[in-house]
């Protein structure tokens, strides 16, 4: 079925309106793939509807893939470039005739593919598409589980050279394309993205190597690879991501881009450090396909999402993020980017580094070592008739001054700082050396942000948590019966964690005429904290809670990623 037809039916059955499929046909043309898939990923329509509408308009059954067991003989009928080709699954066989699963029942060419190809007739049935990726998943892995490939690895005798620093460079890059090492490699970036990883840490200590995950925000230790390819795995990694294999004395940084099924392309951001055993190599996933660029998404509350968008609308004053590394703080940037890119608007960014592209916006990669700062490339903004600003980081105060006087002279800027909540980022620019009278007029709003783990919705149960324990974290007495907490079990889904995904946790602070008089009036960050409360800004923790209290999250991730409130 064309885009345009399919558009039409939805419409036509209220399934959607016509701004939302303007919406999901824009989202298309920018990320490519199949409509319905963009309808999902807005959240316009649910994988399940879609499915059965699709059921409905073809006359065909609807089944979840989850339920179902296949048989491999059966999978053996339709070979895996396939499957992965046309998105779809052989589920059944009767006689001569072969059911199969996809996604788009009108797509005729892979029905005439496959009945061709298996001299069955094709019997065509719908799943939702993420079912059938997961299928293929499944019955198509044609990788070795860690536990295989580390039982291989025992045997194998590599020479590796010493760590001295007489390095062989052939030897190194002799021993880094020994197929097992390549294999072990291949694996640690491939299962990484299986496991929904954020980060993977590969770390040489005295007597031991460790491979260790980020997922969900916590690490966790997937395998000790032997000892004796500690060299052989990092130079391996290093001439994927282009960096020198000889140079083992200085940290390096390098990008690894890899093609996987599907299409799909993943990018790694690696960076090796030198430590007292070897090089230490973290890998960061830059996943575009999971960027979630829908501000309603991302976990604000209604409230808290009203006053950002309306600043970040406003034409000049600048929008700071703040929060620890890894807090998201460039999620909300690239939403709050992607909502303001439209042609009528000049946007430009100073990254380091530019983690995803996007057409329309010019991105620059900064360059430390030839003197491209962001305070230079702020300045050469300035000179390009800019409407939107993008600073990755204000680090110092040249960065603070330049980008204060473009918030002041018709430009909006938006940035991110390191600070631990909204109104100690006032005392933090005002530190570097930034007139008060500057950062009142500037500043239109401060969002500090956490990422607390989402309790996992397929094992998820009621927790039993003390009222005292609540009343202590923060929740008011007169509330406290109105909690319900919740806790995850475990379970294959989240691999026995508890948790599956995250959600933000944000204190939202637009800049009042209250707090504007109290930064002039030189008051202290406690002091604007408290007038915040009082004007109605929610702290870190009352959002945290307010998560708690809709079973989002658990009491203990509450604890984890907010302080109590003074």
């Amino acid at each position: 079925m064309s885009t345009n037809r399919l558009g039409e039916l939805l419409v036509r059955n209220k399934l959607i309106d016509e701004k939302q499929l303007a919406k999901a046909l824009e989202e298309q043309k920018v990320q490519g793939g199949r409509l319905g898939a963009s309808l999902i990923k807005l959240g316009f329509l649910k994988e399940e509807e879609l499915a059965a509408f699709l059921s409905r308009q073809y006359g065909v059954p609807s089944i979840n893939l989850a339920e179902f067991e296949v048989d491999p003989n059966v999978i053996r009928l339709v070979p895996p470039e396939v499957a992965q080709k046309y998105q779809i699954v052989p589920i059944n066989r009767a006689g001569s005739t072969l059911i199969v699963a996809m996604s788009d029942p009108s797509n005729i060419f892979a029905i005439d593919d496959i009945k061709f190809m298996t001299g069955y007739n094709v019997e065509v049935v719908v799943a939702p598409e993420a079912g059938i990726k997961g299928a293929i998943d499944k019955y198509y892995d044609q990788s070795a589980s860690l536990a295989d490939v580390m039982s291989d690895l025992e045997d194998i005798d590599l020479e590796v050279v010493d760590d001295d620093d007489q390095v062989d460079v052939n030897e190194l890059e002799k021993a880094s394309e020994d197929a097992p090492v390549v294999k072990l490699v291949n694996l640690i970036l491939t299962d990484a993205i299986k496991r929904h990883a954020s980060d993977i840490h590969i770390e040489p200590y005295e007597k031991s190597f460790r491979v260790r995950y980020r997922i969900d925000g916590v690490l966790y230790e997937v395998m000790k690879p032997p000892m004796k390819l500690k060299n052989a795995i990092t130079s391996r990694l290093k001439i994927m991501s282009e960096m020198d294999i000889a140079e083992r004395r200085l940290p390096q940084d390098g990008r690894i881009k890899i093609k996987l099924p599907g299409g799909k392309d993943m990018d790694y951001r690696v960076n090796c450090l030198p430590t007292l055993f070897g090089e230490k190599v973290c890998l960061r996933l830059l996943d575009k396909s999971n960027l979630q660029l829908d501000m309603t998404k991302l976990g604000y509350e209604a409230e808290a999402l009203s006053h950002f968008k309306r600043e970040i609308h406003k034409p000049f004053g600048m929008v700071l993020v703040t929060g620890p590394t890894g807090s998201g703080k460039t999620v909300s940037l690239y939403s709050a980017l992607s909502e303001l890119n439209k042609v009528t608007e000049n946007i430009s960014t100073a990254e380091d580094p530019v983690e995803f592209n996007f057409a329309g916006i010019n991105q620059v990669q900064m360059h430390e070592e030839i003197g491209l700062n962001f305070a230079a490339a702020l300045r050469a903004f300035l000179r390009q008739d800019p409407d939107i600003i993008m600073i990755g980081e204000i680090r110092d105060f040249e960065t603070a001054e330049i980008g204060v006087k473009a918030a002041l002279t018709g430009h909006l800027v938006l940035s991110t700082l390191h600070t631990n909540d909204a109104p100690s980022t006032i005392n933090r620019l005002l530190n570097m050396g930034i007139e008060p009278f500057l950062v009142a007029s500037a500043v239109n709003l401060i969002t500090a942000q956490r990422l607390g783990r989402r309790v996992c919705s397929e094992c998820k149960e009621p927790e039993d948590i003390p009222k005292q324990a609540l009343i202590e974290a923060g929740v008011p007495p007169e509330d406290v019966d109105s909690y319900v907490c919740y806790r995850g079990t475990g379970c294959a889904t989240c691999n026995n964690t508890g948790y599956k995904g995250r959600v933000g946790i944000y204190q939202v602070m637009p800049m009042f005429e209250e707090i504007r008089e109290l930064i002039l009036a030189g008051a202290n960050t406690a002091e604007i904290k408290r007038e915040s409360m009082r004007l109605g800004v929610k702290t870190m923790r009352q959002s945290a809670l307010s998560k708690l209290k809709e079973g989002v999250t658990s009491f203990e991730e509450v604890l984890r990623c907010t302080v109590a409130d003074d």
